[in-house]
């Protein structure tokens, strides 16, 4: 697989799970993505590390890494070798749940099949274990909303962060865009999978909310993912928006 295979499979599955932002409407904002979330856990096949020499492959570079305790993960952000979509690796930490539900996430992801864990598309495959029962996610989603969602989810995009200056319009009128659109979006930096950097602006939108089967036969709605607006406070700052896109503090250094 190339390079551009890989993420026209990730943006195939991405769009698959959205198609709401596959809209015309939208197209002159989805264009260009200037980054690409990919969630994962740390758990066997799935970990950064054994992640990370495939996206090397691709012709991804390791920039830098981000280290948020409160939030149970590790981010890292990988350049690709062009001007095209950074990739914005996050990685929960299992360890960080308390034991009971530890045990459960671990339990499901271990029923995995070995042929669902191998290859260089496992972000595009799908969940490749068992979907949990609904209390069993409950249980997960009361600890991290995070590993709820990757146990319902499996490793893929969560989101995509579009760049207000390489769309060529400014926030405040995209974001009336999407309101048009029927998105309603959030300002908090600290909504999402991470907190964002006092240097940009910021709007994250949920997508539509799917109703997915559980375990047990039920269904039920739940939010799986949505879509990110960024603009550079300072027009002057050279970095790309994705750069500047974690706060300095949580930075770190990996051995």
């Amino acid at each position: 697989m190339q390079r551009e295979e890989f993420l026209q499979q990730l943006w195939l599955d991405y769009i698959h799970l959205h198609p709401e932002l596959g809209s015309p409407e939208l197209e002159p904002i989805t264009a260009h993505a200037e980054y690409l979330v990919l969630v994962t856990l740390n758990h066997g096949p799935f970990s950064a590390e054994q992640l990370l020499p495939t996206l090397n492959h691709f012709g991804f570079r390791r920039m830098e890494t981000y280290a948020m305790a409160d939030r149970g993960l590790l981010v890292t952000l990988l350049a690709p070798p062009d001007d095209s979509a950074w990739l914005v690796l996050a990685e929960f930490q299992p360890s960080t749940l308390t034991r009971l539900p530890r045990q459960r996430l671990e339990a499901l992801i271990n029923r995995a099949h070995p042929q669902d864990c191998r290859g260089q598309n496992l972000f595009c495959r799908g969940r490749p274990w068992p979907m949990p029962d609904w209390a069993t996610y409950q249980h997960l989603k009361q600890s991290n909303p995070l590993a709820a969602w990757l146990s319902v989810m499996g490793p893929r995009i969560h989101h995509a962060g579009f760049d207000c200056g390489r769309v060529g319009r400014d926030l405040q009128s995209l974001d009336h865009d999407m309101q048009q659109a029927g998105f309603v979006g959030n300002a908090d930096r600290l909504h999402g999978i991470f907190p964002i950097s006092p240097l940009l602006d910021y709007r994250f939108y949920p997508t539509c909310s799917r109703r997915l089967p559980f375990a047990e036969g039920d269904e039920h709605r739940i939010a799986v993912g949505g879509i990110a607006l960024v603009q550079k406070c300072l027009a002057s700052n050279q970095e790309r928006a994705v750069e500047l896109l974690l706060p300095h503090h949580t930075r770190c250094e990996i051995a």
